[in-house]
C-alpha cells in the first residue's frame, strides 16, 4: 500500500479493530531504508523558527530528483513538517533541500484545507504570522530562548489549574500544600471574559488568605500560551474574536497586576502534568500523555526543564493511511486525537459491535464502554486493545522527535482495567517491533495523591522568585 508514492507498510501486530492502520514510524523507517539502499539519497535539513527567534533543527534524507522512489518525497517531508510544527511550534519553515520540494510545501500551506488550517492556527493565531517556507542553504543557527520553569518550591506560592468543568487552586509553602479547593464553573460558552477573570481572581484570593504573603503564582490550562499571553484556548471559545483580542489575550498579565505584580507563569496543562509526574517520580526525560476529551501532552527534558515547544500532539500524524479517519476540526487524516482520546473510543465502538445512539455525547459513550469493560465484555476489551496497539507504534514514532525514557499515561480514557489493557498492548508492540525501546522506556500512571496535589504543586513551582 502507498500514500501518493510513499510506501506505508502494515504492522506486525494489527490493531484488532483497525486492519487499515499504517503506523507513521514504519513508513518513515521503510522510506529511509529504501533511500539508503538506493545509493541515490540526498540529505536535507529542516529548521522551525518561533517568533522569539528560537530555531530547532531536524535532519533527514530523501531520494534525489529522478530516482525511483522520489515520488514519495513530498508526503514523507510534509508529514514530518506537520509533526514538527504541532510538536515544536513555529511559523517559519527553513528547508535546505530541493527548491521544487519547498515550492510544494509552500503551496500545501496556501492552498490545501489541512495546510491552511495549520497556517491559520499555528502561524497566525499562535505565532502572529502565516506559515512561511524558505528554501536556503544558509539556515539560521539553532537557538533556544528558554528560562528555567518549574521545581522552584521556595517561599509562599499559589498554583492553579483551569479546567472546563472546574478550577483548582492551592496555597503552597516551601513545597507543602496548606490549602486546596476545587470550584465548579462553566467557562466554555460565556461570551463575557469578565466571568473568567472574576473566577480566576476568586480562586487566587481564597488561596492567598492562607499564606502570610504571596511570592509567586503559577498556573496551567488547556491551550497555547506564549509569554503568558493567551493565543488559543478552549476555555474562551465562547468569547467573540474582537473581544478576545481586547480582553483575553492579556488576561493573565491583568491577573498579575491585580495580585501585586508578583512573578507569574501560565503554561499548557500538559506541560504541568509532565512536570508533576517528573517531580513525583524523581526522574527526568518524561513524556506525559493525557487521554481525555482530546490528546494532551507535555515534555520534561533530560535536564529536568520544560520547553517552549507546543507539544500539541493531538494534531500530529500517527497513521499514514490516507483513508484514515479525518479530524473534524483540522480536516487532516490520521492525527493523534482520533487515536488517543474519547474520540477514539467513540470511533471504535461500531467496529467493536457496540451499538448506541449516535447522538449520545462522547463522555457518555466512554462511560458506557467503561461499564461494559467492568462487566468483562469482550467487545469493550477490543477497543482498549486497539488503542494499546496504536500507542506502542506511536511511542516509537515520538522517539524520533523527543528524547525520553519515561512515559506518563493518564486521563479518563485510561481509568480502570481498560488502562491496564492499553499499557499491555503498547508494551507488546515495543517488544515485538522495537526491542531496543522496550528495554529503555518505562510506563507510569499517577496515583490519586499525585492527581490531587501534584499538579497544584508543579504549577505553583513554575515561576522563579
Amino acid at each position: 500500500m502507498t500514500n501518493s508514492g510513499l510506501a506505508i507498510p502494515a504492522p506486525k501486530i494489527t490493531p484488532v479493530l483497525d486492519e487499515a492502520f499504517r503506523p507513521a514510524i514504519l513508513a518513515n523507517r521503510a522510506f529511509l531504508a529504501a533511500v539508503r539502499a538506493s545509493g541515490k539519497g540526498q540529505a536535507i535539513l529542516l529548521a522551525i523558527e518561533q517568533t522569539d527567534g528560537s530555531v530547532f533543527y531536524f535532519a533527514t534524507e530523501i531520494f534525489a530528483d529522478g530516482a525511483p522512489g522520489a515520488a514519495g518525497n513530498f508526503v514523507y517531508v510534509e508529514r514530518l513538517v506537520k509533526f514538527l510544527l504541532w510538536s515544536w511550534g513555529g511559523w517559519r519553515v527553513y528547508l535546505d533541500g530541493p527548491q521544487a520540494l519547498g515550492d510544494q510545501l509552500a503551496n500545501h500551506f496556501r492552498k490545501t484545507a489541512a495546510g491552511k488550517f495549520d497556517s491559520h492556527i499555528i502561524g497566525e493565531k499562535i505565532y502572529d504570522h502565516p506559515i512561511e517556507v524558505v528554501v536556503t542553504h544558509e539556515l539560521p543557527p539553532p537557538r533556544a530562548v528558554t528560562k528555567p520553569l518549574g521545581r522552584h518550591l521556595d517561599g509562599c506560592r499559589i498554583g492553579f489549574d483551569l479546567g472546563g468543568s472546574d478550577r483548582k487552586v492551592a496555597a503552597v509553602m516551601d513545597g507543602k500544600v496548606v490549602f486546596s479547593e476545587e470550584t465548579v464553573w462553566d467557562p466554555y460558552f460565556h461570551p463575557d471574559p469578565q466571568y473568567h477573570f472574576d473566577g480566576i481572581m476568586d480562586s487566587l484570593r481564597k488561596a492567598a488568605v492562607h499564606l502570610p504573603r504571596v511570592d509567586a503564582i503559577g498556573g496551567s490550562s488547556a491551550g497555547c500560551y506564549v509569554n503568558n499571553r493567551v493565543k488559543v484556548a478552549s476555555l474562551f471559545r465562547g468569547v467573540p474574536a474582537d473581544v478576545f483580542g481586547k480582553r483575553v489575550r492579556d488576561m493573565f498579565l491583568d491577573v498579575q497586576k491585580a495580585m501585586g505584580g508578583v512573578p507569574l507563569e501560565v503554561v499548557n496543562d500538559g506541560e504541568v502534568t509532565a512536570l508533576a509526574g517528573s517531580m513525583s517520580l524523581g526522574k527526568n526525560a518524561v513524556l506525559g500523555l493525557a487521554f481525555g476529551t482530546s490528546l494532551a501532552a507535555g515534555y520534561v527534558t533530560r535536564d529536568g526543564s520544560i520547553t517552549s515547544w507546543l507539544n500539541e500532539l493531538a494534531f500530529c500524524p500517527v497513521d499514514y493511511n490516507p483513508a484514515a479517519t479525518r479530524d473534524e476540526w483540522s480536516g487532516d487524516y490520521g492525527v493523534g486525537a482520533q487515536y488517543f482520546s474519547q474520540q477514539a473510543v467513540g470511533r471504535l465502538m461500531p467496529a467493536a459491535g457496540i451499538d448506541v445512539d449516535s447522538k449520545i455525547p462522547l463522555p457518555e459513550k466512554l462511560k458506557h464502554v467503561q461499564s461494559l469493560m467492568a462487566e468483562g465484555d469482550a467487545r469493550a476489551r477490543k477497543i482498549y486493545q486497539t488503542i494499546g496497539t496504536y500507542l506502542g507504534y506511536t511511542i516509537a514514532h515520538y522517539t524520533s522527535f523527543y528524547d525520553f525514557d519515561h512515559v506518563l499515561i493518564l486521563g479518563r480514557v485510561t481509568s480502570g482495567e481498560g488502562g491496564d489493557v492499553i499499557l499491555s498492548g503498547a508494551k507488546e508492540v515495543l517488544g515485538a517491533e522495537f526491542p531496543e525501546l522496550a528495554a529503555r522506556i518505562a510506563f507510569h500512571t499517577p496515583d490519586e495523591k499525585d492527581k490531587r496535589h501534584g499538579q497544584a504543586v508543579a504549577a505553583a513551582s513554575l515561576p522563579q522568585i
